[in-house]
């Protein structure tokens, strides 16, 4: 059965790591040479290739051992994207005013974590499912609140909860700061080592793709 290990891809070999967002659009020419385009995906989609980090044997042999760990391709797992990472503009330490989640209406207690990209024309939201356990902060018209006091947030899903009696007013504005990893998994179920080659410099080929948890 398929699942998720909450444990982290090793990071010495993630810093290393290439790749990115991906989306998925249609497109279609008309006669008249305009286009339809269509965005087939809602949420963008991350790929890597991690074999780019490997600079040892030992940290082959660490990948291995990891890989082997998930099964392949069976189990999703933790990433560290070195380029993004963070609520925070330029991956700079995380504020609890960051990022907005919501306006309070005196009921709601649930938020989910999300980083927005972009803002005049069509900002994109993305859900954070994976943060960092005791990176999150959080603020209510800019006032911070207490971790285990006034909220808990479940770093298996990114969900901030309040705590009663700090159920977030009408009208107030709640913001969010953060660490964050990326779910994902293997995707290949053969690790092609080469010792040969990669002692004459040859780089092995770990793509690791972005999952829905």
């Amino acid at each position: 059965m398929s699942g998720f290990h909450d444990v982290r891809f090793p990071v010495e070999v993630a810093l290393g790591a290439r790749g990115g967002p991906e989306r998925r659009t249609e497109i279609v020419t008309l006669a008249s040479g305009r286009e339809e385009r269509n965005a087939r995906w809602a949420l963008s989609r991350r790929k890597y290739d991690a074999g780019y980090g490997v600079r040892s044997i030992e940290s082959l042999s660490a990948i291995v051992a990891f890989f082997e760990e998930r099964r392949g391709r069976l189990y999703g797992f933790r990433f560290r994207d070195r380029l993004d990472w963070t609520s925070a503009p330029r991956n700079a330490p995380p504020l609890p005013t960051d990022q907005p989640l919501g306006t309070g209406n005196g009921v709601e207690r649930e938020f989910q974590l999300v980083k927005r990209y972009g803002a005049a024309h069509a900002p994109y939201e993305r859900p954070i499912s994976k943060p960092v356990d005791g990176s999150v902060r959080i603020a209510v018209n800019g006032s911070e609140s207490l971790a285990g006091t006034h909220f808990d947030c479940d770093a298996t899903s990114g969900l901030v909860t309040f705590r009663a009696g700090h159920v977030p007013p009408p009208g107030a504005t709640i913001t969010a700061g953060f660490i964050f990893d990326v779910p994902v998994r293997f995707d290949t179920d053969f690790l092609e080592v080469d010792l040969s080659a990669f002692e004459a410099g040859a780089i092995p080929n770990i793509p690791l793709i972005e999952i829905r948890v």
